[in-house]
């Protein structure tokens, strides 16, 4: 399985990104599909989740301000972020699960400058 991440960048305080996910490769059956972060000097954490069945789940500090989705038809997962913050930059990195194991993209930067 392949992840290919896209739509990070440089974006003022307030503003807008949509990150897109593409999973390609051995897909039998996705159980969740999601974004992760990880900031300079921190830990990756967990920014949001759909899981296969139609919830999802969101990091509280995201809550209100980023959308998750998934087209499942193009194995793919979106995450509409808006009002973003300085606190908001970092490394976005997609993630996919399937059956037991789990699966990474390469990662996308998103700066927000403010």
């Amino acid at each position: 399985v392949q992840l290919q991440a896209s739509g990070g960048g440089l974006v003022q305080s307030g503003g807008s990104l949509r990150l897109s996910c593409a999973a390609s490769g051995d897909i039998v059956s996705i159980a969740a599909m999601g974004w992760y972060r990880q900031a300079p000097g921190k830990q990756r954490e967990l920014v949001a989740v759909a899981i296969s069945g139609g919830r999802a789940n969101y990091a509280d500090s995201v809550k209100g301000r980023f959308t998750i989705s998934r087209d499942n038809a193009k194995n793919s997962v979106y995450l509409q972020m808006n009002s973003l913050k300085p606190e908001d930059t970092a490394v976005y990195y997609c993630n996919l699960v399937q059956f037991t194991r789990e699966w990474w993209g390469q990662g996308t930067e998103v700066t927000v400058s403010s």
